[in-house]
């Protein structure tokens, strides 16, 4: 049976689009992983609950809020003597005022993907025209004041098309905490997975720093795709700054920071 000329015309274009996005996909995966040239990461800060409060919270934001992830990263690229001395620089972007699509409640995987497509579309409307190019990360975070021991909605990064979305405390007292969570995420985009299971604990050995560490516990410090520090097993703690947080080999193999 023959297509109608209208349903012809209707698949070639989505499947040229297909191509279009497969192409720029593979692109940024190549030159976001040579580590050739300093990758460029812009936030996006959303007022996600319209308080007054969180309103301030963004009008105080500035690139040097952001700039203890370059010097982290800077500290992280040296010890797996990457070449490049300057992996990330994290700069603050415009507000942005729309909302991105919400998460589906059905989240199976058609409907993750559609989301996905949705998200990126609604990146591409948004997002101002600040030079950025194929290689440029963009980090959209969405600000809430909190409501009492109310979770935030969980964050994530996604590789094909370099964009993350991140929900963040409006407090200040929550900001170096804040830039773990947009690390991570930002990570994910370069091709780093999480090492945390469903339940929150870092995974044994992949979500540990010293996981050969005599005794085992406490660990010193967190990786960075785990979050938390390890005390006991099935026991660990949120890292409350990049300082406590570090790239273990799983990571940097990940992120090909190894050879």
């Amino acid at each position: 049976m023959r297509l109608p000329k209208f349903a012809s015309i209707r698949v070639t274009v989505l499947l040229c689009a297909l191509l279009c996005l497969g192409f720029v996909s593979l692109t940024q995966l190549i030159y976001t992983r040579n580590w050739n040239q300093t990758l460029q990461v812009t936030v996006f800060p959303i007022n996600a609950d319209g308080h007054l409060s969180t309103a301030d919270y963004i009008n105080s934001l500035s690139d040097d809020t952001f700039s203890i992830i370059d010097r982290w990263a800077e500290r992280e690229a040296r010890r797996y003597d990457l070449d490049l001395q300057q992996p990330f620089e994290v700069s603050l972007g415009e507000q942005i005022h729309d909302h991105p699509p919400p998460w589906p409640e059905n989240a199976n995987e058609i409907a993750v993907l559609f989301w996905g497509l949705r998200f990126r579309w609604w990146a591409y409307r948004n997002t101002p025209d600040d030079g950025g190019g194929l290689t440029r990360i963009r980090m959209f975070v969405m600000y809430h004041s909190g409501e009492g021991d109310k979770p935030l909605q969980h964050s994530l990064g996604l590789q094909k098309g370099l964009l993350g979305l991140v929900h963040a405390y409006s407090l200040h007292g929550q900001t170096d905490q804040n830039n773990v969570v947009i690390a991570h995420e930002m990570l994910h985009t370069v091709g780093a997975i999480d090492k945390y299971s469903e339940y929150g604990s870092p995974l044994y050995p992949a979500g540990f720093v010293n996981p050969q560490r005599e005794p085992l516990f406490p660990q010193r410090y967190a990786e960075i795709m785990a979050g938390r520090i390890p005390t006991s097993y099935g026991s660990s703690y949120m890292a409350e700054s990049l300082r406590s947080t570090q790239v273990n080999q799983y990571t940097a193999n990940e992120i090909n920071w190894l050879e």
